[in-house]
Formats: structure tokens, sequence, C-alpha cells
């Protein structure tokens, strides 16, 4: 069986008993987080008992918890009154987090002329340890829903942008990351085997890009390119996709590698 595009590495995370045990920890704002993160699992609005069990936290702090938060408008019930789901005042947290987020201000102007240039679907994503998170997203004819949303993230270790920044990660990192991946396929095409990713790995740190064909989306080829920050710490990637009904995937490197390098040097702090 094929794994779903939206069943990713999803950022979700429990604080540890470290974290719990420092005196300015606050249980309750994690607490609040953790009902919060129930939805990034779930394809539809969410009963009390299940944000309960997902968020594990217990069913009667979670109704403290969901009062609380449908009170101040972030969880809310949908519109056929089936159970929760995020309220729209999120949408201001993440609005805040894209205009006060310098590599996003930074590379905006840059993936416009990108998407002109390319004329090919353009993804600036953002490295969060197991998972690529996108940041913003431009769109080709071609497009599903769920491939135009920002926020939505891919595992680092099977995609282009992914691979691109583990370039400039050292071995011991990059065999971490892949050692705590959740690494069940997407199609029959997807690249598991640790022993590959770091092949492929090795060839994107020589080349310069990595490329992907067919390991998220069946029919997709994509290539990405990280960006980096000051020291030369790999931040995120520009990502460029394209139909295999169009191109061959030597065709779309020859294509698109020297435009996607131009634009991370543009964008790149190092």
């Amino acid at each position: 069986m094929l794994r779903s595009i939206t069943s990713g590495e999803d950022g979700a995370r429990e604080p540890s008993e470290e974290e719990q045990e420092d005196p300015l920890f606050l249980q309750s704002a994690a607490r609040a987080l953790q009902v919060m993160s129930a939805f990034h699992r779930s394809q539809s609005p969410l009963s009390l008992s299940a944000i309960a069990q997902m968020s594990g936290v217990g069913r009667s702090a979670a109704q403290r918890v969901v009062h609380t938060l449908q009170t101040l408008g972030y969880i809310q019930r949908d519109e056929a009154d089936r159970g929760y789901v995020p309220g729209i005042r999120m949408l201001d947290h993440a609005y805040d987090y894209l205009r006060l987020n310098p590599l996003v201000e930074r590379a905006t102007p840059v993936l416009l002329d990108l998407r002109r240039n390319a004329r090919e679907r353009i993804d600036l994503s953002l490295h969060d340890d197991l998972r690529m998170v996108y940041a913003a997203r431009m769109q080709s004819k071609r497009e599903t829903f769920f491939a135009t949303l920002v926020g939505h993230s891919v595992p680092t270790f099977c995609t282009s942008g992914g691979r691109a920044v583990m370039a400039h990660l050292g071995d011991a990192e990059v065999d971490d990351i892949i050692a705590r991946s959740d690494r069940r396929p997407f199609t029959d095409k997807t690249i598991t085997d640790p022993r590959e990713v770091r092949e492929k790995v090795r060839e994107a740190r020589i080349d310069g890009y990595a490329l992907t064909v067919e390991e998220v989306l069946v029919g997709e080829v994509a290539l990405g390119v990280a960006i980096r920050g000051a020291g030369g710490r790999p931040l995120g990637a520009i990502h460029i996709a394209g139909s295999l009904s169009e191109w061959t995937p030597s065709a779309f490197a020859s294509r698109f590698a020297p435009l996607a390098a131009e634009a991370a040097y543009a964008i790149n702090r190092v």
C-alpha cells in the first residue's frame, strides 16, 4: 500500500522529562499546544475524545483546554457540527511567522522571478529536523489541493529539498536523520534503504542539487537546492517540480539546476 502524502512527519512532539522539570517550563501552555497538535494527524473534524487520545492529554484536561481555546477563537466547531477544527485565529500566527521570517522575506522576490523563468511549480521549504515544511508555494497548472498549502510538510530523507539540505550536513547528522525517520514509502519509487539514501546525499554533494523521481508523487520529478545561512548551515531549500509527461529527469535537471542554483545563491547568506 502506498503511503499518503499527508501522513509524513507532522512536527508534533511531547516535552521530554528534562524539559518538564525546567522551573520555567509551563505545563498548561504545553498541554494547549499538544491539543492543537492533534489536528496535525487528522483528516476530518475531531471529537473531544479523539483530541484527548491523539494529543496524549487526559480527557478532563483536554476538555478544559479545548473550552479555553474555543473561547479565544483558536478552536471552533466545524460547519456541520461534526467536531472541532482549528479556528481562524491560528492564521494570525502563521501570518506573523511568515512576515517576520527574514529568510522568507529575502526569498520571496527571488522565487517570483524563478517562477516566471521556470514556468513550473516553485516551493520554498524550511528544514525542521525530520521534515521539510513549505513556507512558500507557487503552483503550476497541475497541482492538487495539498500541493498548494503553506505549512504542508514532507520527510527530509526522501525529498529533493531534504536531500539537498542533508548534503550540507555531516555524515553523522545525516545518519541520525535517516535512522529516526519513518521510512515507509509514499510510492513504489520511494528510496527507503539507508545506504541508498546516503548515496543520493553524496550525489547531491557532488552535483550541487538533489533530484528525485516519483518518490513522493507519481509522475513528478523534483529538483532541490539548499539555502544556507551564516556559516553555511542549511536552513531550507528551493524546489522546482515538473511532470514526467513533459520532461525526462536528465532534461529537467539540465534545464532547471542552473536556475535553482542561481536563485539559491541570491538568497544565501554565507
